[in-house]
């Protein structure tokens, strides 16, 4: 697996391990680097007429180094300009001596039109904002607007949290090593980088296993085996069963996409759950779906009671009215409840979208106690940034956090599965487990789109996925088929777009031994 997104310190802390379990030593695995990005640069600029690597005093400016003379020796027109000298013994001052072109100082730094700047600066490592000869070296290469390669990641970046640091390099391409940073991945980190490449410098992967990462790339390796294939005796009942809760006449909308989501995503069953006063308008425009009248509590119960739903759908077109919250913190209670019946399902889930983070906002500590109460289901909060600082408005005001700190934050004071919606989506559970969607599209930024995102989550939870996989599962489905079907996408579009995904992916499971 290459999934595993290393912080910075865990990063150091690889090199450190793969270098005291030998044979490789520091200079080995900077060269290793530098050749992987000089390699890159031959291949994609090979009329490029003079290449202007940047060298910090660290080791990314060691990896610039051995790219230098590496062009240099391959005939490519070079200078370096640094920053300050590498540590006299370190890893940084061998491959300088190495190098045979004499550096200039960056405060001089100039460069022509059509020439190419590779950034190996400071890299994911830096913590401060970038200021004097580095900070005016950004300037003038965004003037001229030079291609940048950048070395692990555009300086000015924080590799921990995807934050741009005052300023930095937007890069054409980036070459990390051994596994992406958190900063890669998060925004507004990851407009700098430009495409991004992997090189495998001998950093193994059980070398990564030893560091108990805890974060990931959502991508499909990382639940695939856990993706739901039905048995050949399945019937729509052993398939899951979706409850969705309506909204009222004028407000029915969002609860049949979240149905037809859930439908799409594999979902045996799937029944709307409408007032009284919504039946008929719901009736209009449900067919495969089934619709039950679930306007009180002791409604609910009864369909609980009769149908077992392995999951539910709570808050799309329902308001932020404080009587959604109320409901919301009662259903909880009512699953709990019977979850001691032994026909109940064993991976009961609420999915709590919408109007109902933003109704019970108003009596968090409330939602929190009850999502630690005993055979409480499984919940799933899906907020906007919104609605993230509505429900938690401390961890979202702390600006020490990143957005992965925060949806951890959250997450463990929640007590539940927390998708922090965004082009840079974060899911997050209780034990610290997190992973950053990178799949994202702008063409789902559009009305009801949440509403789609929800109806999946529900659907493959109900079908037995466990809550971080399922939930990891049905972003990037969703982020999936909204950027396949691109412009003049609608959230309608959306649940028939996941269908050719879904097949790639049931192929894939097929596939997995």
């Amino acid at each position: 697996m290459s999934n595993e997104l290393l912080s910075p310190a865990e990063m150091s802390e690889a090199d450190r391990l793969t270098i005291a379990a030998g044979p490789t030593d520091g200079i080995g695995l900077m060269r290793r680097a530098g050749e992987a990005v000089a390699a890159e640069i031959l291949k994609r600029y090979p009329a490029a007429p003079h290449v202007h690597v940047l060298c910090g005093p660290g080791n990314n400016g060691g990896d610039g180094y051995v790219v230098a003379r590496i062009l240099a020796a391959s005939g490519v027109g070079t200078t370096i300009w640094s920053s300050g000298a590498p540590r006299p013994q370190s890893d940084a001052a061998l491959a300088a001596a190495e190098c045979q072109i004499k550096p200039r100082p960056l405060s001089d730094f100039d460069a022509e039109s059509g020439s190419i700047v590779i950034d190996a600066l400071y890299g994911a490592g830096l913590s401060k904002p970038l200021s004097g000869d580095a900070a005016k070296a950004v300037d003038t290469v965004t003037a001229l607007r030079l291609p940048v390669v950048a070395i692990d990641l555009p300086s000015g970046v924080s590799g921990a949290s995807g934050e741009i640091l005052s300023r930095a390099f937007r890069a054409e391409l980036t070459v990390t090593f051994a596994r992406k940073k958190p900063g890669h991945l998060l925004l507004p980190g990851r407009g700098q980088c430009g495409e991004i490449v992997l090189a495998d410098i001998g950093i193994g992967d059980g070398i990564i296993a030893q560091l108990a990462v805890s974060t990931f790339e959502n991508v499909p390796d990382l639940w695939l085996r856990e993706f739901p294939v039905p048995a050949v005796d399945a019937h729509k009942y052993k398939r899951g069963h979706v409850g969705v809760f309506s909204g009222g006449p004028s407000a029915t909308g969002a609860a049949r996409l979240s149905a037809m989501a859930a439908a799409r995503s594999g979902a045996g069953a799937v029944t709307v759950l409408s007032p009284g006063n919504a039946m008929q308008v719901n009736a209009t425009h449900l067919t495969s779906i089934m619709l039950r009248e679930a306007g009180s509590l002791e409604e609910v119960q009864e369909f609980l009671t009769a149908r077992h739903p392995e999951a539910l759908v709570f808050g799309p077109g329902l308001g932020p009215k404080p009587k959604v919250g109320d409901f919301a913190l009662q259903l909880i209670k009512v699953f709990a409840d019977g979850a001691r019946n032994e026909a109940a399902p064993s991976h009961a889930a609420i999915v709590l979208d919408a109007d109902a983070i933003t109704s019970l906002a108003h009596q968090p500590s409330a939602l929190f106690e009850a999502a630690r109460q005993p055979n409480a289901p499984a919940l799933v909060m899906t907020p906007h940034d919104g609605e993230f600082g509505r429900l938690f408005p401390d961890i979202a005001g702390d600006k020490t956090l990143s957005k992965l700190a925060k949806a951890r934050a959250a997450a463990a004071r929640a007590n539940a599965v927390i998708v922090y919606k965004g082009a840079d989506t974060v899911i997050a559970v209780p034990d610290g487990k997190a992973a950053i969607n990178s799949n994202g599209a702008p063409w789902l930024a559009t009305a009801g789109s949440g509403d789609v995102l929800s109806g999946i989550i529900a659907g493959l939870l109900a079908q037995g996925m466990p809550p971080f996989e399922g939930t990891c599962a049905a972003v990037w489905l969703h982020a999936e088929a909204g950027s396949r079907f691109g412009p003049g996408l609608i959230a309608e579009d959306l649940p028939l777009a996941l269908v050719p995904v879904l097949r790639e992916l049931f192929d894939a499971r097929m596939a997995v031994p």
